[in-house]
């Protein structure tokens, strides 16, 4: 089984090639360009470097969210793409899961945190049960005061990786169970995906590429905005 792995959901960008046996080529940027710009060159430069055949694949896998809303719709636009021209199906990794899969079989509550601003951080808790991630707490987007009030109820340690913990490492460090996860574990990584991927297809979460859709825990600024005015202007009446 021959995976093409991508996600934009963050502030990295990442793609990565992958069989069952491993990862062929993973390519990974954090640095400030629009995705639209960089992720289609990011797959196109793996697939030549490799000198792989892209109708080998056999899926698409692409994180489903939550994360930046103009990120998840690029990568969404990506896969669909290439799962249409190929005539193959996408499989959704969560973004939180694949986040969190990036460390794995320990013992410690793993909390992969996202900047969702306005001090909010799309968030959740996982754990290791005999080899497969399992979820404890599901994907929200909450202020990470509430993020911390329940981590600090376990009685274990609690890993924090994402893009959030640079912003909010000082507070994170405040709980006597809190662990810093190191900085190569802070970024979305579609190797991770792919991983998560392949888990996802044994088990039959496969999707047609026409059906798949991101989703996002809350809505847009622009949504927002536009019913702050709506009320606004009713309150002002």
């Amino acid at each position: 089984m021959k995976i093409l792995a991508i996600d934009s959901s963050g502030t990295a960008v990442s793609a990565s090639l992958a069989d069952d046996e491993k990862i062929i080529a993973e390519y990974a940027l954090n640095f400030k360009i629009t995705h639209s710009q960089t992720l289609m060159p990011a797959v196109d430069s793996i697939i030549k470097a490799s000198n792989f055949d892209i109708k080998e694949l056999d899926y698409i896998a692409c994180t489903s969210g939550p994360g930046s809303f103009t990120g998840l719709r690029i990568g969404a636009a990506a896969a669909k793409g290439l799962a249409h021209g190929l005539g193959i199906n996408i499989i959704g990794v969560p973004t939180l899961e694949a986040l969190a899969y990036n460390i794995f079989e320990t013992d410690k509550i793993i909390c992969p945190i996202m900047d969702a601003r306005r001090s909010q951080v799309y968030n959740a808790f996982y754990e290791f049960k005999e080899g497969r991630l399992s979820e404890i707490y599901p994907q929200e987007a909450r202020s990470i005061d509430d993020v911390l009030l329940k981590a600090a109820g376990f009685d274990r340690k609690v890993i924090f990786l994402g893009d959030a913990v640079p912003v909010y490492k000082e507070r994170i460090l405040s709980l006597s169970n809190a662990v810093l996860a190191p900085q190569h574990c802070n970024i979305q990584r579609a190797a991770s995906v792919a991983a998560l991927a392949f888990v996802y297809a044994k088990e039959g979460k496969i999707t047609a590429y026409s059906d798949f859709a991101p989703f996002y825990l809350r809505k847009s600024q622009a949504e927002r905005e536009l019913e702050e005015k709506r009320t606004a202007e009713v309150l002002g009446k």
